[in-house]
């Protein structure tokens, strides 16, 4: 981040400020140092170097491509140490401290079981020791004087044919850890229509999931999503500006999907850095939520895949600082978003935002009013802090 301009939060407050997490994959947030003890455990040869440093240098140079498919061939090294049970504790409890010290005090974090068959585990003893290691990261964070709470998605992969498994196997451990369902992958070819099926079983047991669209494919894909499948979130869902129509006069005018999605409150999982990365957008500055934002609709601020983009929570949040000169009010405003659009129960969401989110960033912001000299903080651009 660069030096931030009077009135705008520092990264120190930055990471202090409690933040909420709804799109992050368990197999994107490894350590580099985690992967090279697992592989060396494991037998696994294949890494392209095994100095921690260097590996994770590799990874976020792999996957700045512009190009999701090669973007998603990074993954195989990850998986490839995720095959056992202590393997999947570890890295499920180093998730949950790491995400706490950013100063995140909710997360969803998903992963797909399918992939972590290959040495014998069956879907169930994937779930129940990732669910174990999330309970432990938890602990730990306690420990180090941090809070978090962490729910698990069971993700489809979109290429695949598990969809009706997964997703009654999210169902059966919806009261135990996993909060909901979602399906990824690569979208083009791969529409959410093939796992219609898996989405119509979740709503008839009024269960939550949400949707990877409109990352590398467009308004179609964000369509289908909702008006087939009925998601209740779109994981990305940044193509939607593809109907959104700005004037030689700056008059903005919304298509019937976007005028829909915003109507509807539909919660966009916005990835910032990973669209970079994909080729979803070109930089911070000229990224879609920064008119998504002035427009209202319930966006959300998420990391996707923290090694692979050599980012965090609070990263995040400074570049949007940098680019569009956000103030803390801003931060809590996609905060709250996310918490209001978090698959848990209503009175644990809105006990998370009145007794967690809105206190700590109160905290923050009285730090103005008592620095010596200090002018009154700027206040959100747009709105009031309490989401949209």
């Amino acid at each position: 981040m660069q030096n931030p301009k009077p009135g705008l939060p520092t990264p120190e407050q930055i990471r202090r400020a409690p933040k909420a997490l709804l799109h992050d994959h368990l197999d994107g947030g490894l350590r580099p140092g985690t992967i090279v003890d697992i592989a060396r455990a494991t037998g696994y040869t294949a890494l392209p170097t095994t100095e921690p440093d260097k590996l994770g240098a590799w990874f976020r140079s792999a996957a700045d491509s512009g190009s999701l498919e090669r973007y998603l061939e990074t993954f195989a090294h990850t998986c490839a140490v995720m095959q056992t049970r202590d393997a999947l504790v570890r890295v499920a409890a180093e998730c949950a401290e790491d995400l706490a010290a950013d100063g995140v005090v909710y997360a969803e974090i998903r992963y797909a079981p399918e992939q972590h068959l290959e040495r014998g585990l069956s879907l169930e003893e994937v779930v129940e020791a990732v669910n174990e290691g999330f309970r432990e990261g938890e602990r730990r964070a306690r420990e180090d004087g941090n809070r978090i709470r962490v729910g698990a998605l069971l993700t489809a992969m979109r290429h695949a044919a598990r969809s009706q498994e997964i997703a009654e196997l999210a169902n059966r451990y919806r009261d135990a850890g996993v909060v909901g369902f979602d399906i990824a992958g690569a979208e083009a070819g791969y529409p959410p229509t093939r796992h219609l099926d898996a989405f119509e079983y979740l709503k008839r047991e009024n269960n939550h999931f949400t949707i990877h669209a409109g990352e590398a494919f467009g308004l179609p894909s964000i369509w289908q999503a909702l008006q087939w499948c009925g998601a209740d979130r779109l994981g990305h869902g940044v193509r939607i500006i593809d109907d959104i129509e700005t004037g030689p006069d700056g008059q903005v005018t919304l298509g019937r999907l976007a005028s829909y999605v915003r109507d509807k409150r539909v919660p966009l999982e916005m990835c910032p850095t990973s669209n970079l990365q994909t080729g979803a957008a070109t930089s911070y500055e000229e990224h879609p939520i920064g008119l998504l934002r002035k427009l209202h609709f319930r966006v959300t601020v998420n990391t996707d895949n923290r090694l692979m983009s050599g980012t965090s929570m609070s990263a995040e949040f400074e570049h949007l600082v940098d680019a569009f000169g956000y103030t803390l009010d801003d931060l809590q405003w996609f905060t709250v978003n996310a918490m209001k659009s978090a698959f848990i129960p209503f009175d644990e969401r809105l006990a998370m935002i009145n007794e967690v989110i809105k206190p700590g960033y109160a905290e923050l912001k009285a730090e103005w009013l008592f620095a010596p000299g200090a002018a009154v903080p700027p206040v959100a651009s747009g709105s009031v802090a309490d989401g949209g």
